[in-house]
């Protein structure tokens, strides 16, 4: 199962670092990502394959570490991610 994490805010030092953190604590396998930085705005599209940790909480961390950092982090799962992408 895999899942599209975003994330949208100023450009500080380890934004990546700490996604990525929060993802390996729920066995979630980074497979791609991209970032870029916009004058002092970041944002960063992460694809993660999931394991055996429940989604919901890794969402829930996740957001969890937005409010912490003024981001705001998306979590989707790649059935909805697809669906709503579907003509």
């Amino acid at each position: 199962m895999k899942a599209v994490i975003t994330v949208v805010g100023k450009d500080t030092v380890g934004i990546l670092a700490k996604v990525s953190a929060v993802c390996a604590d729920y066995e979630a396998n980074v497979i791609e990502v991209t970032q870029s930085v916009l004058q002092d705005l970041f944002a960063m599209i992460m694809l993660v394959e999931l394991g055996k940790k429940n989604f919901k909480e890794l969402s829930e961390q996740l957001n969890k570490l937005g409010e912490e950092n003024n981001l705001k982090i998306h979590s989707m799962h790649e059935d909805i991610f697809n669906s709503m992408h579907k003509i």
